[in-house]
């Protein structure tokens, strides 16, 4: 629960130690979170740590061994239709009528919604206005990606579930797609994300949660986790006719083929120390790069660790 002066805001969705078995195997472990109106939140992991059988749950379509939770201040497990209209759900994959146009398709989906938004609306928001008249079974695998995602927001709802939205996206469409995120969310809808694209991740959620064996080992803001990585990469190609020791480089300096790699907690002062000597010879150092950690490694890194 979140309070605001004297009011208290109820989170859009609720985990309070959340367990699914599967007979002796425990595939959701004592997983707990909040989800805030109007926040995207990305729960991450690797196939098998438990992420779509939580997402399932939070769905209403599997049930639970034990735990609480609320979406929408209700118990999926028993909600009725008030529930179904209020919430979106974009499957990795859907079994959509290959006949009908994607207009029909939306009317037809549309139609089980109180409050739909308009079809056309909708097929403008995910960019398909030139296959609005096609059958589905034409579409290419990105424009079925596409329409799976107008089918998940044609009902306008207050809680959307993005299962690996982008996957078969190219960059343009990809970047596009979070825009209309981002879109949907200043407008108030609550977004659930899980991507296998750590940058996806990254640009969207304004939370993340990670999932490892079944259990959320970690969870903040990207900028958060990122933090919890303190070295910086330092690259750059070796000028022609000058050898590594010429350059002031601390020990733990990398060097394959013409490429110098360091990895530091103190970027400002090795690259101080790197230019001024680079000055002191007049030469220019050829892809010079300084990296952050991205979530991706953040991620890799809680992953393995984890293992061991």
């Amino acid at each position: 629960m979140t309070t605001l002066g004297s009011v208290t805001v109820m989170p859009a969705i609720e985990v309070r130690n959340l367990v699914k078995e599967y007979g002796e195997h425990r595939a959701v472990d004592s997983v707990s979170f909040e989800i805030a109106s109007g926040e995207v939140y990305g729960l991450l992991g690797h196939n098998g740590a438990g992420k779509s059988t939580t997402v399932e749950i939070l769905e209403g379509h599997r049930s639970r061994t034990s735990g609480s939770l609320s979406v929408l201040g209700m118990d999926p497990a028993s909600a009725g239709r008030e529930f179904r209209d209020r919430i979106g759900i974009v499957l990795q994959s859907s079994a959509v009528e290959r006949e009908l146009t994607v207009r029909e398709s939306l009317d037809v989906y549309g139609s089980c919604y109180s409050s739909p938004r308009p079809a056309d609306e909708v097929i403008a928001m995910v960019g398909l206005e030139e296959k609005a008249n096609a059958r589905i079974g034409s579409l290419s695998g990105g424009q079925r990606r596409r329409l799976d995602l107008a089918l998940g927001i044609i009902g306008d709802p207050e809680v959307l579930f993005l299962d690996e939205p982008t996957t078969g996206f190219d960059p343009v469409a990809r970047r596009q797609s979070w825009e209309l995120v981002e879109r949907l969310c200043a407008g108030g809808m609550t977004v659930l994300l899980t991507t296998h694209y750590l940058d996806e991740a990254e640009h969207l959620a304004d939370r993340v949660g990670v999932l490892v064996g079944g259990r959320l080992v970690t969870e903040g803001t990207p900028e958060q986790l990122m933090a919890m990585s303190p070295t910086t990469t330092v690259s750059f190609d070796l000028p022609s006719g000058i050898e590594i020791s010429a350059l002031r480089l601390p020990e733990t300096a990398e060097r394959v083929g013409h490429s110098v790699r360091i990895e530091t907690e103190h970027p400002t002062a090795l690259l101080a120390d790197l230019t001024s000597s680079a000055v002191a010879l007049g030469v220019e150092l050829p892809g010079l790069t300084v990296r952050r950690p991205s979530l991706e490694d953040v991620f890799l890194a809680i992953g393995n660790e984890d293992d061991r």
